[in-house]
């Protein structure tokens, strides 16, 4: 490390013409195709981990499990005690279950990699004399970039030219303060490599300005490349994810203790009537029998496949386990430009009056790209008849000053023969306010039409002159240009998205810069608010108490001319009562983004707004969110749906054969046996993941609801030890081989058809139409059922006695009658218990 360190330092010495012969490349005209090859194939991708499926690390995944390590100590004791036969098949059991894992994992890790395509960061790079967008990835050094504001730094870079340029390098420093940057080379090394002014790093942020630079290291042999402990973005861990850790940690603390106590109370009753080496393998096999071990495989089937659909509805997933999140969002924010509406805008009005000298200056203060990409822009441009076009042409540009978010103004320097003068547009507010020759009554004119245009839901611009200067200062006096303003449409897509919001129990908030008569006209417009002056400013916002911040955040659905604290401020005071889902886009949304629930951008977004985030947006559109948050709660749905069924009949046979054992002098059901049940319930069971999900089911955000699964797991699981002991009732007289039979195939058969009561809280004719998936495995598991006790192989190795015609009207009748009461019992519980146990939320887990 201290070598790339000391080889990042020597670029810091170096003359532009110095770099360039070192580099192999002329900064004007950067890298050709043939170059940048070479390049790639020498230094590979500009990744800082790059992402390989490695078939053994998944596969080995598969057996990281405290419940495999029963398993394979319970192999290990019957192959010493000479039962190799036995432990064979549990070694079996093992590898099937670990294939079945494997393959949907596999699957999964496949899918996400398909999904990379989606995420990218792009820069600007000069190649062959021409500006490109290029994915970041494919930067080799010697590339020559383009940097400005909101811009993650793409690799490391020596800078060659600088426009008033501040860096945020708290990633690699600590430091909260912006570097200022600069492009001359240093007369000696610094002993930091971070105090050299004329390098930026990968992985920090430009804060301010632009520059372009070249490339001088990529990947792994950057500066933070070779800190492999340092990230620029911290890991969040779902609630659902914390919620499951500490549920399978009580699981499996009260089946090791209720082991403990029937194995000891078996040996007390028994003696040695069973072996010390049977009931022990029992015992563990009664474990596994219990613990919802397919639960991971659910989880990461689900939200896999959750991930693939919602890309195919334009939403791309980069933390996975915020798909479980996405559907609990009770309160969604969002920008109103560009997302509420179209950010196509048409000039309509000027103030004082129509000028074309406003509308010159406006277009000399504008990015002077052949293609628009600025809505003010390529308004701008768009209105400029071809005389005003000409005269763009006799202006020289000295000076830019980029965007500035918090003064929401940027400006030029331009010349024009021997007058050098500045020009910044902007909002009005800071326009006036430097306007200082301005009259009381001009000002008062100006604002009496601003607040028309506002109240019309059009967008402003104001611009201004004054004097030549190397940045915009508060005191320098401006001369009023004058005041443009602009149509802005609504989406159709709104309109919509807003009404299936209030269906989804979504409510919608809009945080903008935007003045507040435009951000209320709007939020009229699509009913997010029934008067347009119903709109707090984020000044008003930063003024209040904690209590009142808490009351303004329920009370108000509209925030105007925030600035980025503001806006941080008001999501943090949400966050603290609500799940927030926060759309965002600029550099100057990031700190939002980190504190949001679920932190959501568009692909244009700065490169570190979309670092910041969860899920990348490919589509502009408030109605790809409101349809991501109706599949996320699918998704959440389908895993509780697992838990709820596994719990309940697992806990139910565990403690009927558990306490049946006590009464009998041989096992009720054999070890083997015990993990055929495990494994012919798993395949259905896991195939929830894919299951339908009725939209009345999901119109409620979704939380992780301890009490409801643990309740209802606790009231279904009586009713299955009830018919357990109904089936250890009928047989127990029977011959040892009949009753494990019979109640094998009970186990199963009860399991199975209780998959179609518990998969809703609705009555099970009313919900929607199980997945294919589900029906053709738990068909295929129920024709195993049956068949495999009147097969060779069933008999010689479980050791099954084939059950008689009236055994087996008996086993249907009682699964029948179990699958009734089931439903029953569940009826009466979501009628009755729901609304006291799980309040606001009842439909979170249907």
């Amino acid at each position: 490390m201290n070598t790339q360190r000391e080889l990042l330092l020597t670029f810091c010495t170096k003359t532009v013409e110095a770099l360039n012969q070192e580099l192999g490349v002329k900064s004007d005209q950067g890298l050709n195709d043939t170059e940048v090859a070479e390049r790639q194939k020498k230094f590979g991708a500009n990744e800082m981990h790059p992402h390989q499926i490695g078939i053994g690390s998944v596969f080995a995944r598969q057996f990281k499990s405290a419940f495999i390590y029963l398993l394979l100590i319970a192999a290990a004791i019957v192959i010493v005690a000479g039962e190799t036969l036995d432990g064979i098949i549990i070694i079996i059991f093992v590898l099937i279950n670990a294939t079945l894992g494997f393959v949907q994992e596999y699957r999964s890790e496949r899918a996400l990699k398909l999904l990379q395509q989606y995420v990218k960061t792009e820069t600007s790079v000069r190649r062959h004399g021409e500006l490109h967008r290029i994915d970041a990835r494919e930067l080799v050094p010697g590339d020559i970039v383009i940097i400005q504001t909101g811009d993650s730094v793409p690799a490391d870079v020596r800078l060659l030219k600088v426009s008033g340029l501040l860096v945020n390098e708290t990633a690699l420093t600590g430091e909260s303060v912006a570097v200022d940057k600069d492009a001359d080379a240093l007369e000696a090394q610094p002993a930091d490599l971070y105090a050299a002014r004329n390098l930026c790093f990968s992985g920090t942020s430009v804060v301010q300005g632009e520059a372009e630079g070249i490339v001088i290291a990529t990947g792994l042999q950057t500066a933070i490349g070779n800190i492999t402990q340092l990230t620029t973005e911290a890991v969040k861990e779902s609630n659902f994810a914390k919620g499951i850790g500490r549920f399978s940690k009580f699981i499996l603390q009260m089946i090791l203790i209720t082991l403990v106590f029937v194995f000891v109370a078996n040996r007390l009753i028994k003696g040695s009537e069973v072996s010390l080496i049977e009931q022990l393998v029992f015992s563990l096999a009664l474990a596994v029998s219990v613990i919802p071990e397919a639960l991971p495989v659910v989880s990461t089937v689900s939200l896999s496949r959750g991930a693939v659909e919602l890309a195919k509805r334009k939403v791309v997933v980069k933390r996975l386990t915020s798909i479980e999140d996405i559907g609990g969002i009770d309160v969604l924010c969002s920008d109103k430009t560009g997302t509420l509406t179209e950010n196509k805008l048409s000039l309509t009005h000027y103030w004082p009056q129509e000028s074309e000298q406003t509308l010159l200056f406006g277009n000399l203060a504008a990015q002077q790209d052949e293609e628009k990409h600025e809505p003010f822009d390529a308004a701008l441009w768009e209105a400029a008849p071809d005389d005003v076009r000409r005269q763009i042409d006799r202006y020289t540009r000295i000076t830019e000053f980029p965007f500035d978010p918090v003064r929401r103004l940027n400006g030029v320097v331009v010349q024009n023969g021997v007058k050098t003068f500045s020009i910044i547009r902007g909002a009005p507010d800071e326009i006036l306010k430097r306007c200082t020759t301005l009259d009381a009554g001009t000002q008062a004119a100006a604002a009496k039409w601003l607040r028309e245009r506002g109240h019309a839901g059009e967008r402003v611009l104001a611009i201004a002159t004054g004097p030549a200067a190397q940045e915009i200062l508060p005191d320098t006096p401006y001369e009023l240009i004058g005041i443009m303003s602009f149509v802005d449409p609504i989406k159709e897509s709104t309109f919509r998205a807003v009404t299936k919001a209030r269906a989804l129990g979504v409510s919608m908030k809009i945080i903008t810069g935007d003045a507040a008569e435009v951000a209320g006209a709007v939020a009229q417009q699509i009913k997010l608010t029934a008067h347009p002056d119903h709109v707090m400013s984020g000044s008003d916002f930063e003024k209040l108490s904690l209590m009142e911040r808490r009351q303004a955040v329920e009370n108000f659905s509209v925030f105007a001319r925030v600035n980025p604290e503001q806006k941080f401020a008001i999501i943090d005071t949400l966050q603290s009562h609500h799940n927030v889902g926060f759309l965002g886009e600029g550099i100057n949304d990031a700190p939002a983004l980190k504190r949001a629930g679920v932190s959501l951008v568009v692909q244009s977004a700065a490169s570190i707004a979309r670092e910041a985030a969860d899920i990348i947006l490919l589509q502009k559109n408030l109605e790809v969110i409101i349809d991501g948050i109706e599949y996320g709660r699918t998704v959440f749905a389908n895993t509780i749906k697992y838990l709820k069924a596994t719990l309940a009949s697992n806990f139910g046979n565990f403690y009927a054969i558990a306490l049946g054992s006590l009464f009998i002098s041989y096992l009720p059901m054999l070890p083997l046996q015990i993990l055929l049940v495990n494994l012919l319930s798993d395949f259905p069971m896991i195939s929830i993941a894919t299951d339908n999900v009725k939209k009345s089911e999901v119109t409620r955000p979704q939380r992780y609801n301890v009490r409801e699964i643990v309740y209802i797991a606790t009231v279904l699981g009586v009713v299955s030890t009830v018919f357990d002991f109904m089936f250890f009732g009928f047989f127990f007289r029977e011959a040892p081989a009949v009753l494990q039979t019979n109640w094998f195939m009970g186990s199963i058969l009860t399991e199975l058809v209780f998959l179609f009561s518990i998969r809703t809280s609705l009555p099970f004719y009313k919900a929607a139409k199980p997945s294919r998936y589900i029906l053709f495995l738990t068909g295929a598991a129920v024709v195993l059922t049956v068949l495999i006790p009147y097969l060779p192989f069933g008999q010689s190795v479980f050791k099954f006695a084939p059950p008689s015609i009236g055994h087996l009207a008996i086993i249907f009748g009682l699964v029948i009658a179990y699958f009734a009461c089931s439903e029953i019992v569940k009826n009466m519980f979501y009628k009755l218990a729901t609304p006291h146990t799980t309040s606001s939320h009842s439909h979170a887990t249907q």
